[in-house]
Order: structure tokens, then sequence, then C-alpha cells
């Protein structure tokens, strides 16, 4: 399953008190994963969902330090009994055709965390809100958060449209000392507040769809995410293998050169490319596309301000870079765990404020930058990670553990120092293909 038939979603529509410790406000990865921790560090936990379960949601292919927080969680167990197929690689293509080794996460750690998957997200994300109903969580979808409730410029909990068993809508005003806004892109703190800055080196843009009966490599490969450039690094696109013999794939590249109003609609330009990368068409010759195409625009950004009284941001709520490295779920999961303590800590304490509340975030900010700074230079048409390589090869291991995820280890950003100031190519035209 891709996308969820309407008539098969189910909703959680349990009777709601009026007051809880923590509100959490949207039911992805990073959402499900601060309400699963509250709630067992003993808090009460009310996280709303705007959507019924499961919901349909892009970002697939997780890589190995998410086997950390999925651990804590008491997910793993789950994960290997699950038809998710498993993830041992990664490979780069370049120019269209150039085709590296596989890079086998348990040649650089041979820990069963080297080991991951490749999830269909409904999925992935349902297990995560069941696993943090069975911690104590109250979990209610289909509700619609439309507003946080201040008092002395204090967040103190929110207002809300909730379905009734009868199909009708209850508004709400329910109280908490603590909320959380897990909203993902479309951000809904920071962009009700116009706090959220997007990145002017990456303004990126992806069209995906997805694909039944592609090729797949054998054995150990057979569930390796491929990432492949095309000439002149105008574009890349992922091949994430899935469950029942589908495949994700999409195409990113600059906005003007994804989305300029004369280069067509997006089934177009999503074609366009395909016929610049020889490698993937090899692999889709026989497949048969099985979804529309999707597309999500300029999504690389921060909010300048990750907390406040009473608030704070998680997750893509927080800030998002390009899915080159598949980093989205894994940061979701770790900034879940990271805010959990935190908000753990301020309710021991009796301290809601914005430095209690944000102190998890400079260090998670450190790690988005270090996986930033790695995407900043795949897309510079001037760098060479095989060229740097060759000429540093002390750093490699830097470069591997930005790859796995391991963004918060102390020293992984030296790599960044030897590189220098490394830029993506500003946009490109698609005249110029």
């Amino acid at each position: 399953m891709i996308e969820p038939n309407p008539a098969s979603t189910t909703n959680y529509l349990p009777e709601l008190e009026a007051m809880y410790d923590v509100i959490v406000v949207g039911g992805g990865p990073a959402g499900a994963s601060t309400a699963a921790l509250v709630a067992e560090h003993g808090h009460t936990v009310l996280l709303l969902e705007r959507a019924a379960l499961p919901r349909f949601h892009v970002g697939e292919s997780l890589i190995p330090e998410t086997y950390w927080p999925l651990k804590r969680l008491g997910l793993i167990d789950r994960l290997k009994e699950s038809a998710f197929p498993r993830k041992f690689s990664v490979q780069f293509v370049s120019e269209g055709v150039k085709e590296s080794a596989p890079f086998y996460f348990d040649r650089y750690n041979p820990h069963e965390s080297s080991v991951t998957w490749q999830v269909e997200r409904g999925e992935f994300d349902q297990m995560l809100l069941e696993r943090a109903a069975e911690l104590g969580a109250v979990i209610h979808t289909s509700a619609h958060v439309t507003d946080v409730v201040f008092e002395n410029d204090t967040a103190k909990g929110v207002k809300c449209r909730l379905l009734n068993e009868d199909g009708g809508r209850t508004e709400r005003e329910i109280k908490c000392s603590i909320v959380v806004d897990a909203t993902g892109q479309s951000a809904f703190i920071a962009s009700r507040w116009g706090q959220r800055e997007a990145d002017p080196l990456l303004k990126k843009g992806t069209i995906w769809t997805y694909w039944r009966g592609a090729h797949r490599d054998s054995g150990k490969d057979e569930g390796a995410t491929l990432i492949m450039q095309t000439p002149g690094k105008k574009s890349w696109f992922w091949y994430i293998p899935l469950q029942d013999d589908v495949v994700s794939v999409g195409c990113t590249g600059s906005m003007n050169y994804m989305f300029g109003r004369e280069h067509g609609d997006a089934e177009a330009v999503y074609h366009r490319e395909l016929d610049r990368c020889p490698a993937m068409q090899k692999r889709l010759m026989k497949a048969e596309r099985c979804t529309d195409f999707f597309s999500t625009k300029d999504f690389s950004y921060y909010s300048r301000q990750g907390a406040g009284d009473g608030w704070m941001l998680v997750g893509d709520a927080f800030g998002f870079i390009d899915p080159v490295y598949s980093s989205g779920v894994y940061l979701g999961l770790k900034g879940g765990e990271f805010a959990a303590d935190a908000i753990h800590d301020a309710l021991q304490r009796g301290d809601v404020s914005a430095a209690r509340l944000g102190q998890w975030q400079p260090l998670y900010k450190q790690g988005i930058e270090n996986f930033k700074k790695l995407v900043y230079a795949f897309y510079a048409e001037d760098f060479s990670f095989g060229m740097f390589l060759k000429a540093n090869p002390q750093y490699k291991s830097n470069m591997v553990d930005i790859l796995v995820g391991d963004v918060f280890k102390p020293g992984v950003g030296d790599i960044f120092d030897a590189m220098g100031i490394v830029e993506p190519t500003m946009e490109a035209d698609a005249a110029s293909v």
C-alpha cells in the first residue's frame, strides 16, 4: 500500500480530559516519539493528529542511526518481524551512468544497527503512534488544531476541532503545561508567526511517483538505496525499494529547473530528467507506474526560534534539509528523543521557560548543519568527494559518520574545516539542458 484508501482509514476518537501535561500537535516520527517518551517518563500526554490513519507520506529510507531511538522506543523487534525490505547499503551514480561500488554499512560498523529498513511511511508512522499509545499517550486523529492559547506570553493549551463518533465536529479548548509543534513542513507555529526562513542556497523541489516491477539487484543489494545524479548535477533521482515489488523514484532539482512555467507539468519534467539518466531508465524499463505524480517545493528551511515559554518545535516544524541523505526520519526520531528528555526535565523543575525547553536545540541544529554542509558539497558542480578523499583520506571516517547519521559525534564536523567553503551551484535553467 502506498496511498491509503480513505474507506480503510482509522480514527482514534477517545474522550479527552480538560488538561494534560503536554499536548503534541502532529503524529509523524517527531511527534510520535516525543509523545511516547514523555508518556514513558510518567507525564500525561495528548497527541492530536490531523489525518486519519494510516496517512500517506514520502520519506521511506531509514539510515543506520535510526536504530538507537527506535531501540529506545522498543520497536526493533517489530521492525525485524515486518515485511519492510532490509537496507544494507547505499550506492551513488554520477552523470546518469557511472555507478560507484555500493557502500555497505556493516563494513564500517559490524553491529546489527548497520542493517536498516526501507519503510512504507503510512504503516511505519502508524507503528510509532501505536507504540506511543501503549506507553500511555492519548491519541486523537482527525483533529484540526486551529490556535495555540497563551496566557501572559506563555503557551497554555490549544484550540481544536475534534471529529466525533457521529461524524460531526466539536470545538474544544484543551489546557496543558507544554505545547509541542510537530506539524511537519506545514510548521504551524513558525509559519503563523513568520519565523520560517528558507535556505537561499537550497531552493530545490522534488517530483516523485511509485513504480511496480522495477529491476532490483540480487541478494544483499536488493534493498539498496540508489542516488543517481544526472549530467552536470542539474538534478538527481532516488530509487528506494519498498515491499510488494513497489519502488519509490523521485527527482530533485532547483526550483526554476523543475517548476518553471515554461517546462511543462510534473509528468513532463519527470520524464525529461528520466531521459537524462540512463541508469534509472534501465531499472524502470519493465516497470509500470502505479500512482500519480507528487511534488513538493522549496523545502529547506529553519525556524528562527525553536522554543518559547511553554512551547517548542520538533522535527520538520523546527527545520528540514534536502532529502539526498535520507536524514528526515532520523532527525525526527532523534529530535523527539531530545525533546522528550528536555520536557521531562522542565516538568520536574516546574520551569517551562524557553531556555529550559530549548536546551537541546543548539546541539540538534549542529547535527543538522553537518548534514547540510554535506548536501552543499553534493550540489557543488566544482566539488568531487572522490578527489577530496584521495587528498584527505583521514576524513573518510568523518564522511561515513555523517552518511550513517552519527552527526552529533564530537569532532565529526572537522571534515568541513578541511573542505573549506563549498556551496551549491545556483539554480540552473532548463534551457541549458
